[in-house]
């Protein structure tokens, strides 16, 4: 089969794409580009806000609007929430509980009903594209932030077994791939269902396996091993967080149901900063939740500043159906949200230029992930350092620097102030 795969939403949304991709190439389908080129379409929803379930809806619309003649795979969290309203028009559902089988499935149920013959199309490589590899090793989350209705559509914690987890970091390295995200809706808890947890995984990643750059993804600022710092001693460990914070003000967080006080998580990033070199850690704030005034707002402000954040993920709040701050009282005036953002993204820029202009005149290994889409003429490859700054390479047109890791001199900060700018480069 022609196969075209399409996500929306998270990095575990992204992992779980990936890994539908190996094993449709393994089993001989071809990855197309385009809707109109396939046999099959399948599309991983998303329904964390309403604006997510709508961009759902959307992009399920476009693809049957593309290619009519091809069958449709919907899955994903829209598709679990609200199975008859994601389902209209498609082949066959799949519920996140069954996603680990969704090419299984997939194809037996598609040929009973009898597929089109294949014809030759564009192949894809197995991270998409990247040398950057999303890998999903936790699913779930046995927490309940009034926020979230991600617990709904994902169940409980299911974590997948560390040999699993090896096997498939080691099948990667082997296609090529230099670094691998670990992806999961609870990374923190990863283990809990299996008998390990996460510095047990990392330790069998950095044993057993010779890729070279391993990522933690997004982790929750509760749950984390006592013994997790220490594993940062191996460089391949990448020094970079994610951490939500989500508010600076303890009584929002209470609202939000949140298992992490502003000063606990102050501590935390201290000893994190102390223990860990060159990290960098970046968070997710969310703007205008119910009853945040603005002292509470102020506090969220306070706090960002100064913890000196890499970057800010901004999230003005979505009042989501089914979730519980959806019926809280004293919702925030849409034009108050809009007002927040906008200081909290001036903020965040300000935050950004610093962290980069920091490093000018130090040198790190820079994995190369691909062309700068970029009408400067001298042309630039893009790629990030172990602690996740994006840097930009001033190279010759026909050069070729995809997937290499090289040592490049920071010499400054990109006009945009989003990536840093190298001066020198040198192949590893």
């Amino acid at each position: 089969m022609r196969v075209h795969l399409q996500t929306l939403g998270c990095r575990l949304n992204e992992a779980e794409l990936e890994t539908w991709s190996r094993q449709l190439l393994a089993l001989g389908h071809r990855l197309v580009a385009s809707p109109g080129q396939a046999d099959l379409l399948v599309v991983n929803t998303c329904a964390v806000t309403e604006e997510a379930v709508r961009k759902s809806r959307k992009l399920l619309r476009r693809s049957q609007r593309e290619n009519p003649e091809a069958k449709l795979v919907v899955s994903g969290c829209y598709a679990s929430l609200e199975p008859q309203a994601a389902g209209q028009g498609a082949d066959l559902l799949v519920p996140n509980r069954d996603k680990e089988q969704l090419v299984e499935i997939a194809v037996r149920e598609l040929a009973r009903a009898g597929m089109p013959p294949s014809a030759p199309g564009t192949g894809a490589p197995p991270a998409r594209g990247r040398r950057r590899a999303f890998l999903k090793v936790q699913d779930g989350c046995r927490y309940q932030c009034t926020f979230c209705v991600v617990t709904q559509a994902r169940g409980e914690e299911r974590s997948r077994p560390p040999a699993e987890v090896v096997a498939e970091v080691n099948r990667l390295h082997g296609t090529g791939v230099q670094e691998v995200v670990l992806s999961g809706v609870h990374i923190g808890g990863y283990g809990s269902d299996c008998g390990s947890d996460l510095v047990g995984l990392l330790e069998a990643l950095l044993a057993d396996t010779a890729m070279p750059r391993i990522r933690i993804g997004s982790l929750e600022p509760w749950d984390l091993p006592p013994r997790l710092w220490d594993l940062f001693a191996d460089p391949r460990l990448q020094p970079h967080l994610h951490l939500p914070l989500q508010s600076g003000s303890d009584r929002v967080l209470r609202r939000m149901a949140r298992r992490c006080k502003r000063a606990q998580y102050a501590r935390l990033v201290a000893e994190a900063r102390r223990r860990v070199t060159d990290l960098n850690l970046t968070t997710d704030i969310i703007v205008g939740f119910p009853g945040e005034d603005e002292a509470d707002w102020r506090a969220t402000l306070e706090i960002v500043a100064g913890l000196d954040f890499g970057h800010v993920h901004i999230f003005p709040f979505s009042a989501r159906r089914g979730t519980r701050a959806a019926a809280l009282p004293d919702q925030v005036d849409p034009a108050v949200r809009r007002r927040r953002c906008t200081e909290l993204q001036t903020l965040a820029v300000h935050l950004r230029r610093d962290t980069l202009a920091r490093q000018v005149g130090r040198r790190f290994p820079v994995l190369v992930e691909g062309r700068c889409r970029s009408e400067d003429p001298a042309g630039y490859w893009f790629g990030y350092t172990p602690n996740f700054l994006p840097v930009r390479i001033p190279a010759p047109a026909d050069a070729d620097l995809q997937n290499r890791i090289l040592e490049v001199t920071l010499s400054g900060v990109a006009a945009d102030g989003e990536a840093a700018l190298a001066a020198s480069l040198q192949g590893s």
